[in-house]
């Protein structure tokens, strides 16, 4: 397993009290595997991000990296170990320095990791394979990020967090900020690259749609929690968690049979505060199924027939309920 995490918390201090951004995270990553995050906004999918990215500190709970803890590494070990996850931001218009050259964007990381490399012709020739290896030119190299379009700058992003040889890549929102059509081939660059080079992702996404087409396993997050984990075909077609299949409704099918055939959910009631939660379920304020019981911790329960979808939930829907 190359990434394992497990009971991560994470609370943030606010006029109000505290805020609990992480509350209990459970998921695991493997080598060459694309795991979709999904959930609202402010459900906390960017705050695990940046844990990952050893930018915040669980307050509790562990972080596994080829069973390595990163968070007890010394300044030097923890150098080295920072090359193996990087990130591809939102926004290609404000994660990439306009005062640099693409070239210089490549290859800003290795002036931290300067043993990756012994001369600058050996990094001019690295910055020229990754320009190619994401699609753009050479002769790319010297221009500005003003002057890229939208997806030839995240194209520029990718290449960037890919300077380093990282393990896992950490996509956040990459395609949310692009044309449709744009899209698409982002998208269909990284599946390439996870082919050429093995490597994981964690794609975090409110799409659905992006979703369904990169993730091999989708896990969904709600006010903190993950409700539910599955491969991609289990999590789409037979949605276990209710707060799962409310999202699936409220997600655009662009063919008719599809819209008619899907059940609408509408859901009663406002996303409670992360910093006073509801007890038990965090999603039984908003439930259609919820009792009394909702108010106790729900069990992480899986069908027999498929022991990896897990739902945290008392009254899980059954496998035929879509």
């Amino acid at each position: 397993m190359l990434l394992d995490v497990h009971g991560i918390t994470k609370s943030f201090a606010v006029p109000k009290g505290r805020l609990r951004a992480l509350d209990g995270i459970d998921l695991h990553l493997e080598k060459g595997e694309t795991l979709g995050l999904v959930g609202e906004s402010g459900c906390g999918k960017s705050t695990l991000a940046r844990t990952l990215m050893l930018l915040e500190r669980p307050d509790a709970g562990t972080v596994r990296f080829g069973g390595v803890d990163p968070f007890a590494l010394r300044k030097t070990d923890l150098q080295r170990h920072r090359r193996r996850v990087q990130m591809v931001f939102q926004d290609p218009y404000a994660s990439l320095n306009p005062r640099l050259t693409a070239a210089e964007i490549i290859a800003e990381p290795w002036r931290t990791h300067k043993d990756l490399f012994k001369t600058a012709r050996e990094r001019a020739a690295r910055v020229r394979e990754l320009l190619h290896l994401v699609g753009l030119r050479p002769s790319d190299a010297n221009r500005y990020p003003q002057e890229f379009s939208g997806g030839q700058r995240q194209r520029l992003g990718i290449a960037r967090a890919l300077a380093l040889g990282p393990d896992v890549v950490i996509c956040d929102e990459p395609v949310s900020a692009l044309d449709l059509s744009v899209q698409a081939q982002v998208l269909n660059l990284l599946n390439e690259l996870q082919k050429q080079l093995s490597v994981s992702y964690l794609f975090i996404s409110h799409d659905l749609s992006v979703v369904k087409h990169v993730a091999d396993r989708v896990a969904v997050m709600y006010l903190g929690r993950i409700v539910e984990t599955g491969t991609t075909a289990e999590v789409f077609e037979n949605p276990r968690h209710p707060y799962t299949k409310a999202l699936l409704s409220a997600a655009p099918s662009l063919r008719r049979a599809d819209r008619e055939k899907k059940e609408k959910i509408l859901l009663t009631g406002e996303l409670p505060s992360p910093i006073d939660p509801p007890s038990g379920c965090r999603f039984r304020t908003r439930c259609w199924k919820a009792t009394d019981q909702c108010a106790t911790p729900p069990p992480a329960t899986a069908d027999p027939a498929t022991p990896g979808h897990i739902a945290e939930c008392h009254f899980p829907l059954s496998l035929t309920a879509v």
